[in-house]
């Protein structure tokens, strides 16, 4: 690539030093990854400060603010999931956008090598991972031209746990708990809240939402996408749009689901809403879910010397989220919490109860989408009596001794393996599962026949349990990528919340039967 690019910004000749530029895309993807920006921390501490002390949200609320720190301590990634890299570039009239999208793609490989994104980017036909980030239509870039002097480059990273959580109503239409959402602006807040209680604690609640009025199916997602680059903190020029994000704002929080799905006082952090024009025959809504871990930053660059002028998101109140002496000492009270010490017998296992708070030590095993099929039709390469399958595509990277380290491992959404679970369990003797969101009636039947417990983890809390994993001790299935590999860890203190129990228990289904029951309050019509 030529250090030096020649573009014209309307102004005459400037030239663009493209080398430069590459290095400022670094640097936007680490600190995206690495560092929430100050809106984001900001909601995250108001959600604190509400939560009941002694809940179970309270104590995820706490381990998500002690993750973000040691992130920011570490300059490593806040959530494991890269998920798709999005850009929003706005650029000055004559730069060169082609060799723009190079510079990018080589800082996406770059940061990816270095350990600061999951290599994410898989074959929608073979199933391979590219290693990189980059293949056909990965990373997402979109640009716009505009008449300012400077580049607007805005970079945000939405994990598949939330992405898959967007939902677009077709108005009108029948919601569960709301009725009837017609063709108005009540028709849309039903919808929206609607899209807030189908979430549940799956999209690494509590988290925020954009929302797209009208356009197409297409058109209708990227206007909801656009809102999430939007501060916390802004003011929607449109008063009936502003009324809207208000009462979602008013509401939301009292469905009850609360942080990850757990119950309490905070469901939701942000909602922003956009509208365009539509055709008669349509109208949709759509929205755009994105968990806690926010992961949005912007830079304003020089567009002839490539350097970064200034940071977006930045304004106010910088949040540290050291932890205080009252968090330390809950932390120390982790003694009081129940050991499971793997393999696990069904003894242990049938002890145990919905809402106990378990620490593990010993022996895990990562299994996400590819193990579950492949286990499905094959047999382990370990032998998984009484052991640990951990539902985590993690972040590693190989030292030059060839030893692997953990960077990042939270869990991820375990409904996905909703079809084999229960079957996996009952063929290999597995006793826990750990994941994020919970499972639905065929696990937990499966549970209850064979004596094992759904473990939740905390969503996006990526640092805080690759810091108890204390070795990685082999790994299988390596044709399956980094993130689908099965990757045998040694771990110590490793601390989860049961939630779906050997006795028939499911918190999950007992806070949507309530969010539901909540739900149905909101039902008659507010906005004319």
């Amino acid at each position: 690539m030529n250090e030096i690019l020649s573009t014209d910004m309307g102004k005459g000749n400037a030239v663009m030093n493209i080398e430069k530029f590459q290095e400022s895309m670094y640097k936007l993807i680490v600190e995206t990854s690495t560092k929430l920006p100050k809106d984001v921390r900001r909601a995250i501490k108001a959600a604190k400060e509400r939560e009941n002390e002694g809940t179970r949200s309270a104590m995820s609320l706490a381990t998500i603010t002690n993750n973000i720190k040691m992130a920011d301590d570490q300059v490593s990634p806040i959530c494991q999931d890269t998920g798709l890299p999005t850009f929003k570039i706005k650029t000055p009239v004559g730069a060169n956008q082609i060799e723009m999208k190079k510079a990018i793609y080589s800082a996406i490989a770059q940061a990816t090598k270095d350990g600061k994104l999951r290599p994410n980017s898989v074959d929608s036909l073979t199933g391979d991972n590219s290693g990189d980030n980059l293949g056909d239509g990965t990373p997402v870039i979109k640009f716009e031209q505009w008449e300012k002097d400077y580049i607007d480059a805005r970079l945000i990273l939405k994990g598949g746990g939330c992405e898959n959580k967007n939902i677009q109503y077709s108005l009108p239409c029948e919601l569960d708990g709301l009725g009837r959402a017609g063709r108005d602006l009540d028709g849309i807040r039903k919808c929206v809240m609607h899209s807030v209680y189908q979430a549940q604690g799956q999209g690494c609640s509590a988290g925020f939402i954009g929302v797209g009025i009208g356009g197409d199916r297409s058109s209708g997602y990227d206007l909801a996408k656009e809102q999430l680059f939007r501060s916390v903190d802004d003011v929607n020029p449109n008063a009936d749009l502003q009324k809207l994000e208000d009462y979602i704002m008013d509401n939301a929080n009292e469905l009850g689901i609360g942080t990850m799905g757990f119950g309490g006082e905070t469901t939701l952090l942000g909602c922003k809403v956009g509208v365009m024009n539509r055709i008669p025959a349509s109208f949709f809504v759509s929205v755009a879910y994105n968990c806690w871990a926010f992961r949005r930053l912007g830079v304003a660059v020089n567009p002839e010397t490539g350097d970064i002028n200034d940071w977006m998101y930045q304004e106010g109140e910088m949040i540290d989220f050291a932890q205080t002496e009252a968090e330390r000492e809950t932390a120390a009270a982790v003694e009081e919490m129940i050991t499971l010490q793997a393999p696990i017998t069904e003894e242990k296992i049938r002890s145990l109860k919905v809402g106990d708070v378990v620490r593990i030590n010993g022996m895990m095993y990562t299994g996400r989408d590819a193990i579950h099929k492949y286990l499905s039709d094959h047999d382990s390469p370990v032998d998984l009596n009484g052991q640990v399958i951990y539902h985590c595509g993690p972040v590693m990277l190989k030292d030059e001794a060839g030893q692997w380290h953990v960077k990042a491992a939270g869990p991820t959404t375990s409904i996905r393996e909703e079809p084999y679970q229960g079957d996996i369990m009952k063929r290999f003797g597995i006793r826990a599962v750990i994941g994020k969101g919970g499972m639905g009636p065929k696990t937990l039947a499966a549970l209850q026949e064979h004596g094992g417990v759904y473990l939740n983890a905390i969503g996006g809390a990526a640092q805080y349990y690759a810091d108890c994993i204390k070795s990685v001790e082999g790994v299988d299935l390596m044709q399956f990528g980094i993130p689908e590999a099965m990757w045998h860890l040694k771990v110590e203190g490793f601390t989860a919340v049961v939630t779906m129990d050997s006795h028939g228990n499911s918190l999950h289904a007992d806070v949507d039967k309530s969010s539901l029951e909540k739900l149905a309050q909101f039902k008659e019509k507010v906005f004319n």
